[in-house]
């Protein structure tokens, strides 16, 4: 029962720590690094609060260095599937039951723990498992994990104390109540912090859930889950599932009481588990609510009036930080002719500056993609680029996997705007540009919109306010989240509510209250203090 009206913590960014040479956490993380890569972890599957082992495992290894064993996780056989989701609606009998405050206690203690003591193990474990340099791992799975957790609490708070308005004869108040049945999380590898968000804002809203993190994020996901641990998510709430994505999926999307998938991950394999709720929507209890972020062939556009030294930082910054690895990463450009050769010089001259290799070495600014799938498509589209006679790689092209998965950061000019990889999602450090005449600015903007499937991110560099106008509105569908004058990624919780559109998802904005009321379900209560006796209204009398 509450007892009275609660205020959580005003929820703040979390600073971002700098990890120069001889600072206190330079020198925690690469202490916990060389620890964690040094020994070898085992990974069982967590159900019901309890670590489950089974008899099939897999190996990890480092992208960067793919011979080296980190260590083994469990793969869940159908039976687990089950048990995962029985003990999650037994644990829904007291979890949707619990005071809302005490569930908020429970996630802002895990995002002080991350904060302070997981601090350097978050991190190097992201680090090991997905490639990231320390800055990359700092900002994913230290402070945008904790910016997850604490904003959603006080996004929680505010969603609770907005309520019907009422009158003299009658209480109108609003519950808004956790669905009932099981959510699923399915979560990606790319950022720690959607793999923790993604089932952690479902549980705080009193939902239970089984959790499929990507095989090539087991990693860091064992600490999330003893971070959840530790902070007292109580047994059954979310319980976590390695192994065959098929088999997992159809398991839990086949059950009655399934209400909801929290997805970021392909476009495809969105589309797909989709289709397979459609099919069995005669089967379920409620109607499944379906939140997915998806794949993205994200934009920069030039304009003529553009500064060429903040163009090219941001297609080096936007296009190959994490390897070309983000959502929001940019891989085409459309630059005008007039900027292009300065624009040409100092990318040049800052991509050829990066050092590449291991994590650990904190002079690299890239290191390696995230497994040998990954690499062999990124050098198919490369290898394709050199034989076309409409592309020509300008920077990079370069490749090597023999011990680690290393493509070199890769610039194709193309002069035909369909070119295969102005509208193919890579998933890599490649970015394709395409060079318009600069007075075919509209024109641009039409061609930036037509191009791809995808509406995620994008950006617009211009000092003409003008230009900066007619591009806003020119493109208004083909991004859910819209830079002027800066680099397509980087959106902060609370800040910058991120989700796209068409084929990039349902666009409903992680990091923002739109996302958490997804996972409610809300009963409207109607207290009337002077209930009517007659059924007689006034028209009636003669």
């Amino acid at each position: 029962m509450g007892k009275g009206f609660f205020n959580v913590p005003i929820a703040i960014n979390e600073p971002v720590k700098s990890y120069a040479p001889g600072s206190p956490e330079r020198d925690a993380v690469l202490k916990a690094y060389k620890s964690m890569y040094n020994s070898k972890v085992d990974v069982p599957l967590y159900i019901n609060g309890q670590y489950i082992s089974t008899a099939n495992k897999k190996e990890m290894s480092p992208p960067h260095d793919h011979k080296h064993i980190v260590g083994t996780y469990h793969l869940a056989e159908k039976s687990h599937v089950e048990e995962a989701i029985a003990t999650a609606l037994e644990a829904r009998k007291t979890w949707s039951q619990m005071p809302w405050e005490q569930r908020a206690g429970i996630f802002l203690k895990a995002a002080e723990l991350i904060a302070g003591p997981y601090r350097a193990k978050i991190n190097a474990a992201t680090m090991i498992a997905q490639s990231k340099t320390i800055h990359q791992a700092e900002i994913d799975s230290a402070c945008e994990l904790v910016d997850f957790l604490r904003f959603n609490v006080q996004f929680m708070m505010d969603i609770y104390s907005e309520q019907p308005e009422s009158t003299s004869d009658a209480w109108n108040r609003v519950e808004y109540r956790p669905l009932e049945g099981f959510t699923y999380a399915v979560t990606p590898f790319n950022f720690t912090a959607i793999a923790g968000n993604l089932p952690a804002c479902m549980a705080l809203m009193g939902n239970v859930v089984v959790w499929k993190p990507s095989d090539s994020q087991v990693y860091s996901a064992k600490v999330i889950m003893d971070v959840f641990e530790e902070a007292g998510v109580p047994a059954g709430v979310i319980n976590v599932v390695f192994g065959d994505p098929v088999m997992i999926s159809e398991t839990v999307l086949s059950s009655p009481d399934f209400s909801g998938l929290h997805f970021t991950g392909s476009t495809f394999v969105f589309k797909e588990l989709w289709k397979q709720i459609g099919n069995n929507i005669h089967n379920y209890k409620t109607y499944p609510r379906i939140v997915g972020e998806t794949g993205g062939k994200d934009f920069i556009v030039a304009h003529k009036t553009a500064n060429p030294r903040q163009v090219a930082t941001a297609i080096a910054r936007g296009a190959f930080e994490f390897q070309g690895q983000k959502c929001s990463a940019a891989s085409r450009a459309y630059i005008p002719k007039g900027i292009w050769n300065e624009v040409k010089e100092i990318l040049t001259e800052q991509v050829n500056s990066f050092k590449m290799g291991s994590p650990e070495d904190m002079s690299n600014f890239i290191t390696a993609v995230i497994h040998e799938g990954s690499f062999n498509k990124l050098v198919k589209y490369i290898e394709q680029a050199k034989a076309d006679s409409d592309a020509e790689i300008i920077i990079g092209g370069g490749y090597d996997k023999s011990k680690g998965y290393f493509i070199e950061p890769t610039v194709i000019l193309t002069t035909n705007p369909q070119y295969t990889t102005m509208h193919t999602e890579l998933f890599g450090p490649v970015i394709t540009i395409y060079l318009y005449e600069d007075d075919a600015f509209s024109e641009t903007l039409k061609l930036v919109d037509s191009t791809s499937d995808y509406a995620l991110t994008g950006a617009i560099l211009s000092k003409d306010r003008y230009a900066i106008t007619e591009a806003t509105t020119a493109l208004q569908n083909s991004a859910g989240n819209f830079y002027i004058n800066d680099k397509p990624t980087g959106a902060v919780v609370g800040q910058q509510p991120f989700g796209g559109a068409r084929a990039s998802g349902t666009n409903d904005k992680a990091g923002s209250p739109q996302n958490l009321m997804r996972w409610v379900s809300t009963r409207l209560i109607k207290e009337t203090f002077v209930t009517p006796t007659d059924y007689r209204y006034p028209f009636l009398g003669e």
